[in-house]
C-alpha cells in the first residue's frame, strides 16, 4: 500500500496540509522531496512548499491558533499574533512587516514597536 490511504499517512495528512505540503508517491518523488519510511517501507515522499505564500501559510496559522483572523484581533491578540510571527521566522522575509501591517490594519511603526518589545 503507498501513500494516500495509509493509516501513517492518514494520521500525518493534517500537519501536511497545516504547513502547506503535499503527498507525492514514491514513483513521483524527487530529491529533494522526504521520502516516509516505517519499517523499511517507502510510502510516499513529502514535498514542501514553495517559499512563494509561506507568509500567508504563517499568517493562517498564526489565525487558528489564536482563535480569529488578524483584521479582528484586538490589541493583546496582535501582539501575540506579532510574537508567533515572529518565532516563525516571518520577519525575514522581504515585506513581510509592511504585509502583516495591512493584512492587520494596523501601520508599519506599530508592527516594528511591537517586535521592539518583545526583543527587549
Amino acid at each position: 500500500m503507498e501513500a494516500s490511504g495509509h493509516p501513517a499517512i492518514e494520521m500525518i495528512r493534517p500537519l501536511l496540509d497545516a504547513v502547506g505540503c503535499s503527498l507525492v508517491s514514491s514513483a513521483d518523488a524527487e530529491a529533494s522531496d522526504i521520502p516516509l519510511v516505517l519499517a523499511g517501507e517507502v510510502l510516499g515522499a513529502v514535498r514542501l512548499p514553495a517559499l512563494h505564500g509561506a507568509l500567508d501559510r504563517l499568517i493562517d496559522a498564526v489565525e487558528r491558533e489564536v482563535g480569529c483572523s488578524v483584521d479582528d484581533m484586538n490589541r493583546e491578540q496582535k501582539q501575540t499574533a506579532i510574537r508567533l510571527l515572529d518565532e516563525r521566522g516571518a520577519f525575514i522575509l522581504r515585506r513581510a512587516v509592511e504585509d502583516v501591517a495591512d493584512a492587520m490594519g494596523v501601520s508599519r511603526i506599530t508592527v516594528y514597536n511591537y517586535l521592539n518589545a518583545i526583543h527587549r
